[in-house]
């Protein structure tokens, strides 16, 4: 379950992208203008907020950005720290893209190899629990029961046009920014929303 704050985030999780994106050699002519729809995973530990956005760019296009919700600054992922946030609840918070933190790795990982699906989403309001349709429905292609891998760190995190590779041990992650870009993988995260399906994600096992 992902409970969702009724809360307000100064800069918002849009400007906070939309001063990002330049600095991305993938987005170097993307103009992101509004925000599609969201799906979320839970971290096993309930410290860091998961989380990918679809956005709609100027030239039609659909860009997906994973971003992590932290605390406290994530230790040697300095490269990948999209700013921070005073969030209205919970006060600051540091707000990664999530091919550099290791809780986005494992919770989509897990997902793609164990058939999972986005976390429901829901406020509380007043001790009330308030259901919050999905707008992006993802699951993964893998069997329910299967083995899900224990990552601690990512190993490295590459870029190839607009997909990006996340090397995890033997695993790999392929993520491609752009939706709709072709992915190949062993097995994936197909999502669906509102006039539009694509595969999300990927995961393939490497060697050497």
């Amino acid at each position: 379950m992902a409970l969702v704050y009724d809360a307000t985030l100064t800069p918002s999780k849009q400007d906070l992208v939309v001063a990002w994106l330049p600095s991305r050699p993938w987005a170097a002519d993307i103009e992101v203008t509004a925000k599609v729809g969201e799906y979320r995973f839970d971290d096993p530990a309930g410290e860091v907020g998961v989380e990918t956005i679809l956005f709609s760019a100027a030239d039609g296009r659909l860009v997906q950005v994973p971003l992590t919700y932290r605390g406290a600054p994530l230790p040697g992922a300095e490269a990948f720290l999209v700013g921070t946030s005073e969030h209205s609840v919970l006060g600051p918070r540091w707000v990664y893209d999530g091919c550099g933190d290791p809780v986005w790795a494992a919770t989509l990982a897990a997902a793609i190899l164990t058939g999972g699906s986005q976390a429901p989403m829901y406020f509380d309001r007043d001790g009330a629990r308030i259901d919050i349709p999905p707008r992006v429905q993802a699951r993964g292609s893998g069997e329910p029961g299967s083995a899900a891998p224990a990552i601690a760190s990512v190993d490295a995190s590459s870029e190839q046009d607009t997909t990006t590779l996340v090397r995890c041990g033997d695993l790999e992650l392929v993520l491609p920014r752009v939706v709709g870009t072709p992915v190949e993988a062993e097995q994936t995260l197909t999502g669906t929303w509102s006039g539009g399906e694509a595969v999300l994600a990927g995961l393939r096992r490497t060697t050497g």
